[in-house]
């Protein structure tokens, strides 16, 4: 029969939970499955082969090779005397499994470190892909041809360029990532068109070294295997038009990431004035948009790096993306780091994401799309490796309640080591992993009580942080795109962390704490919870 698939255990082997589950999802692809069951002589098993004609014919057998080294002999020369349209499939142990994939008497073989979607394209026929246009080279398409599950970034960038070189070749044929995310140094990102101004004790500080064109292209030349992964770079912190049209032209940059007031001023990594940076970005995210290329505005996470309260991390949120929609960005990324800051609770960063995404979805339209992109926070990352895969597998588990379209994986080694080629596989399997549990199934955020008051109560504050900037602005046609009224809204603390304390023209008055795993911003002398409406006016501002 052509959709009947018949299974068994050979020999002596009694383990049939991995033949039960494959033949389950046998059946929800459509295939009529029969288990035979354990310790099924293969004597028995061809007698049923011939009865019953099966399209598939599942083997499975995990004790030693050894011992299934005899039954193999049988196989073969059983499998002489069936048609030769039956497709005979194995899976066992590794050490088993290599015999079996030796022998050349199967045309699938499985041995435990198979993804969920590799075994279904093996059930439905699909061939393994090996060229480029089998792997879709846009976000939109890469992620539907993933779907249900997420597409999977991470982040890499060696301190040496040849090595970086090698390194995303390995990558990309290891098929473990849908996206490359490359990190230049900070002299690249600063000074790449203008490198007189280059610290040369400064080469490989935090990523590749990257010096011209071609090295862009070597890298994208190299990644061109494997699963032909997506490659996106950091938007540089000077030059950021320049820098975009250099990565659209070299790496087919899958999207743009651009914060909206850093890279500035305000952290040290750029020279610019708030309002002029503001300017800068605004033009670099119109590009993107004018070019149809998808853009992250990474800027609510860079609060919350800060200790910034989760309502003033949900109105950035909201203000970055209104700030894209405005720019005529037609398909949105919305990044949301978890364990940001590090001592949020699971329940307290639901709370929070949901927040943010009822706020962003609110300006969505058939003009403006919203994608939902997952992350662990760098910061919350442990430096004890075997914490820290852990924490990554855990973490990505409970963000999965997003349903993401993209899962953005923190290397396991952030906290104490670059990422090597080895770590990034390493990390990304575990990542994969967490899907694959998480997308059975998973909680109703909306039906926990205690999430949903959350959110909403993070809703309403944020939307009075977002009232007080525009009437600071009332001068203006648009006081939330306009920079100078953002930086205003910075210098009089509407837009305030404690880690602006001590910093020139900034206010870092704002006090806050982890409230049963939220946080909030505070009185400093009673310690009392401060509600936005009470903080702002705090500040004199009248709205």
């Amino acid at each position: 029969m052509k959709n009947l698939v018949l299974g068994a255990a050979i020999g002596q082997c009694v383990h049939i939970a991995g033949l039960s589950h494959f033949l389950r999802l046998c059946e929800e692809e459509g295939f009529l499955a029969i288990n035979l069951g354990p310790a099924i002589p293969v004597k028995l098993l061809f007698d049923k082969i011939v009865e019953h004609n099966p399209c598939i014919c599942a083997i499975s057998f995990r004790l030693t090779p050894e011992d299934f080294k005899p039954l193999l002999k049988e196989i073969r020369e059983r499998k002489k005397h069936v048609t030769k349209d039956i497709k005979f499939f194995f899976g066992g142990t590794p050490p088993v499994a290599k015999l079996a994939l030796n022998s050349g008497l199967f045309v699938q073989v499985f041995a435990g470190s198979e993804t969920l979607e590799e075994i279904k394209s093996a059930i439905l026929g699909k061939k393994k892909k090996k060229q480029k246009i089998d792997f879709p080279q846009t976000l939109i398409d890469r992620i539907e041809y993933s779907s249900p599950f997420p597409i999977i970034r991470h982040h890499y960038g060696e301190p040496n360029l040849e090595a970086t070189i090698k390194g995303a070749r390995k990558i990309s044929l290891s098929r473990t990532l849908d996206v490359l995310s490359l990190g230049p140094d900070q002299n690249a990102q600063e000074f790449f068109f203008s490198p007189e101004k280059m610290d040369k004790n400064q080469d490989g500080a935090g990523g590749v070294p990257l010096r011209k064109r071609e090295d862009l292209l070597r890298i994208y030349n190299s990644t061109r295997c494997g699963n032909y992964p997506l490659l996106r770079c950091y938007s540089g912190t000077n030059d950021l038009i320049k820098w975009a049209q250099m990565l659209k032209e070299t790496i087919n940059i899958a999207w743009g990431a651009v914060p909206l007031c850093w890279y500035s001023s305000l952290d040290g990594r750029s020279k610019k004035g708030i309002a002029e940076a503001i300017e800068e970005k605004q033009a670099a995210i119109s590009y993107y948009a004018k070019s149809r290329i998808p853009v992250e505005v990474n800027e609510s996470h860079q609060w919350s790096l800060r200790d910034a309260h989760d309502s003033l991390a949900v109105a950035m949120a909201f203000l970055s993306a209104y700030n894209a929609k405005k720019l005529n960005v037609r398909t949105f990324v919305l990044q949301m780091m978890f364990n940001n800051p590090p001592s949020t609770s699971p329940h307290m960063d639901l709370a929070k994401m949901l927040a943010k995404l009822e706020m962003v979805k609110s300006l969505e339209d058939r003009n403006f799309r919203i994608l939902r992109e997952v992350r662990a926070g760098i910061a919350s990352i442990p430096s004890d490796p075997y914490r820290a895969k852990g924490h990554l597998s855990a973490s990505a588990v409970y963000s999965m309640m997003l349903k993401p379209h993209i899962l953005h994986i923190v290397g396991f080694s952030e906290g104490y080591k670059i990422v090597t080629p080895s770590i990034l596989i390493e990390s990304c399997k575990i990542g994969r992993g967490a899907i694959n549990l998480a997308i059975k199934g998973n909680f109703d955020l909306e039906k926990d009580s205690f999430i949903r008051s959350r959110k909403n109560h993070l809703i309403k504050e944020a939307t009075i942080i977002i009232e007080a900037i525009k009437s600071l602005g009332k001068r203006f046609s648009d006081p939330l795109t306009a920079p100078s009224n953002i930086e205003n809204a910075i210098r009089v603390g509407i837009l305030d962390t404690p880690h602006f304390a001590g910093l020139k023209g900034l206010k870092g008055e704002i006090v806050t704490a982890c409230v049963n795993g939220g946080w909030e911003a505070i009185c400093p002398k009673t310690r009392n919870v401060l509600s936005e409406r009470e903080r702002i006016r705090n500040l004199g501002v009248d709205f």
